[in-house]
């Protein structure tokens, strides 16, 4: 008997991870101002170098753009408090990933050490959404770029650029006499902790198994993958700790970048001038703000692509096939290690 109400509570999870597929849930706030400060982040840097001559660092300062997503939740006083840290974080992960990136060896057990490190901090401090993603991402794609023949010190330098301009699109609405005048709670209170209470525990636990796992499975399929592996891995884990958020999104994960893959496919090859590809980043990076919070795996849709064509732009990668067959497989890969590794919590009884 429990072995077939423990089957049942599992196809339980996977009905509603199914079903959520079709689900447009309601935006807890309007996301608009959101998405717009989110494109600029990306846009302008490109635009600006593009216009001076220089249109791939250009490329390489917009991966600074992700600063813009953290403390959204958050009253932009309150925000000017949070940002900091996680631009300072980016940064540093940008620096040990250039230094990295010369050896494989290296990059690999930098990635271990980032990952746990992110985890350890974002989920300590409660900086919330999108959690220790991007400092993965940020690491992974600066060893990259950088073991594809990019200069560190420019990169980093163009890196720290971009976060630094992302930082101030970010904290720009404190300009609003109305934003100041919003009571802000002590930085005390905004980043409560260090604490590590049994579901972030377990997050951390899960982001070091996918990290691990996930540089196994890239030993096995191209070393230089894994930190996309691991990225799609730790994005499914998230920052909710439970059972079937995890088997939502790894499910919307998995179709969201087949479906963006596609996308990618039919704008790659267009001739796109530097500041025609700025825009149309811009515009992606825009839509995925309107619906990340709504429909993970429609957000994907855009995401995907998005991250492709900067990735590409950024390291002369002109092979589009490859390439998205090549992220498909990763994501497929990573986003199982993360859903499977939601099973560790323990199930809301709650629910279904």
């Amino acid at each position: 008997m429990p072995q077939h109400s423990a089957a049942r509570r599992f196809a339980a999870d996977l009905r509603h991870a199914a079903t959520s597929l079709f689900r447009l849930a309601p935006a807890p706030a309007p996301r608009w101002a959101i998405g717009l400060r989110a494109a600029i982040a990306m846009t302008v840097p490109i635009a600006a170098m593009t216009l001076l001559g220089r249109p791939d660092l250009g490329f390489q300062a917009a991966t600074g753009a992700f600063v813009a997503l953290y403390g959204t939740h958050l009253p932009v006083l309150e925000r000017s408090r949070v940002v900091p840290f996680v631009a300072g974080g980016l940064v540093l992960a940008a620096v040990l990933g250039a230094l990295a990136g010369p050896s494989p060896v290296a990059t690999l057990i930098g990635l271990v050490v980032i990952a746990i490190a992110a985890a350890v901090a974002m989920f300590g401090f409660a900086v919330g959404p999108p959690g220790p993603l991007f400092a993965v991402l940020v690491y992974g794609l600066s060893a990259h770029i950088v073991a594809s023949g990019a200069d560190a010190a420019t990169y980093v330098a163009a890196v720290a650029c971009g976060i630094l301009f992302s930082s101030l699109v970010s904290l720009a609405p404190v300009v609003l006499r109305s934003r100041r005048r919003v009571a802000a709670r002590p930085l005390r209170q905004v980043l409560p902790g260090p604490a590590w209470p049994p579901g972030e525990r377990m997050l951390v636990v899960r982001v070091a198994l996918v990290t691990v796992v996930g540089i196994g499975v890239g030993l096995f399929v191209d070393p230089g993958r894994a930190y996309w592996i691991v990225g799609a891995g730790i994005a499914v884990v998230g920052v909710a700790a439970d059972r079937r958020a995890a088997f939502s999104r790894g499910l919307h994960r998995m179709i969201g970048t087949i479906l963006g893959a596609g996308v990618y496919l039919l704008l790659a090859p267009l001739p796109l001038p530097a500041l025609w590809l700025a825009l149309l980043l811009g515009v992606l990076q825009f839509t995925i703000e309107l619906f990340v919070v709504r429909n993970y795996a429609l957000a994907l849709v855009f995401i995907t692509p998005l991250v492709l064509l900067l990735t590409g732009a950024a390291t002369g990668a002109v092979d589009t096939l490859a390439v998205a067959s090549e992220r498909v497989i990763d994501t497929l890969a990573g986003a199982v290690l993360g859903a499977a590794s939601g099973v560790l919590h323990a199930r809301d009884k709650r629910v279904g």
